[in-house]
This record gives structure tokens, C-alpha cells and sequence, in this order.
């Protein structure tokens, strides 16, 4: 069962300025993947390439930025649990939460809930053509999780089933930059065409997704 708080929303991008700012400006904080070159707000949340992970560059980029909250590598097989907890050993005087996160069943139980005393809370990799998680939600059960990825609609269906501590993602993006289109709190609706008509349409989502998550 959920707990009825509202999770802390993450746009993760950092791409572009001028919809990081549209982002924060709602109430969005930032966040963005390392290592990374090119950095407008001091980041709130960052997470690592889960494809091809660069343990120095990650590490070195962590300890000298200090974000709130850090992914560490995916647990993909049981042999990369050491490892995930060796990067969260090495990030964890850095952040406030260290996210880990379980792409295997029954490991859940041996995540610490702490790493040299840093809040541990697991990452859920909602199912997306990006990336997903095949561990069930029931493992997931009395532990805080971060939402990564998925779209506004699945993540509130998530919030019912789990204690969600916090949420990331960039699908509105995606949306308003590819269609010109914006999340209503309902279903994704056209903004039509026009200068600058798709930075409307990405403030019109992040404007709803926090409306969205207040009602609840």
C-alpha cells in the first residue's frame, strides 16, 4: 500500500536550458545523468549510463558535484551486487540518498537500508522501451522507491502499489518535442503548431503532473 505523501518530482534531461528552466520553474527539480559536459542547474538527482557505466567518471563526477540523490549501477545479475554496493560505497559521503537498483528477484532483502550511514532507497525501472525491471512489485513492499522513467499516467498507477519516494523522467519531453503534445492529468492532448509551441506544450505537462500528484 502506498504511503499518501507526495513524492519528489525529477526531470531528468539536461539537455536543454531553456526546458530545465520551464521544469524548475514548475516545481520540477533537476536532474540530469553523468558524467555530462554540460550542466545549467546544479543537479538534484543524477544517474548513471545503465548501458555502458563508467565506474571513474561516475564516481569523480558524484563526489565533486554533491547532488541530493545518486543511482548506482543496475543489478543485472548476481554477480554485479558487490559491485553495486562497491559504487555505493564510494558515492556515499556525496549524497543524501543512494539509489540501488534490482533488476533480479530475490536479492531485495540483502540491499542495506543504509551505506556508511546514507539513506539506501530502491530504484523501480518502470517497463519502457528504454529499460524495465522483471522483479515484481510485491518485493518492493515496505522499502522507499524511486520511480525511474516511465510516463506521468504509469507512475501515478505505481503510486497505489508502492511507497514512492520519489520519481524521475523525461517522457514529457519526448512528447512535446516529437508531437507537439502535452499531458492534461488525463491523456496526452495536441498543442497544435506554432513558434515555440512545443516549450508550451512540455510547461502545460509539468504544470499538470504537479496539479496531478497534489489532488492525490
Amino acid at each position: 500500500m502506498a504511503i499518501c505523501n507526495k513524492p519528489i518530482l525529477i526531470y531528468c534531461a539536461g539537455k536543454n536550458k531553456r526546458l530545465d528552466t520551464i521544469a524548475k520553474n514548475a516545481g520540477l527539480k533537476p536532474g540530469i545523468q553523468l558524467p555530462s559536459t554540460v550542466i545549467h542547474f546544479w543537479p538534484f538527482f543524477v544517474d548513471q549510463n545503465w548501458k555502458k557505466p563508467n565506474h571513474t567518471k561516475y564516481i569523480q563526477s558524484v563526489q565533486s558535484i554533491k547532488p541530493t540523490m545518486a543511482t548506482v549501477i543496475d543489478i543485472e545479475s548476481p554477480n554485479q551486487f558487490d559491485e553495486a554496493l562497491f559504487w555505493a560505497e564510494a558515492i556515499a559521503s556525496s549524497v543524501e540518498y543512494i539509489i540501488v537498483i534490482p533488476k533480479i528477484s530475490g536479492i531485495i532483502p540483502d540491499i542495506p537500508l543504509s551505506i556508511n550511514g546514507t539513506q539506501v532507497i530502491l530504484g523501480y525501472s518502470v517497463p519502457t522501451r528504454y529499460g524495465a525491471t522483471s522483479v515484481p512489485l510485491w518485493e518492493f513492499k515496505d522499502r522507499q522507491v524511486h520511480l525511474l522513467g516511465g510516463s506521468p499516467k504509469k507512475q501515478i498507477e505505481l503510486w497505489g502499489y508502492l511507497d514512492i519516494f520519489s520519481c524521475d523522467g523525461n517522457a514529457i519531453e519526448k512528447i512535446a518535442t516529437t508531437y507537439c503534445q502535452f499531458w492534461d492529468g488525463t491523456m496526452w492532448q495536441d498543442m497544435g503548431s506554432g513558434k515555440d509551441f512545443i516549450y508550451e506544450a512540455f510547461k502545460r505537462s509539468c504544470e499538470s503532473i504537479i496539479r496531478m500528484w497534489d489532488e492525490l
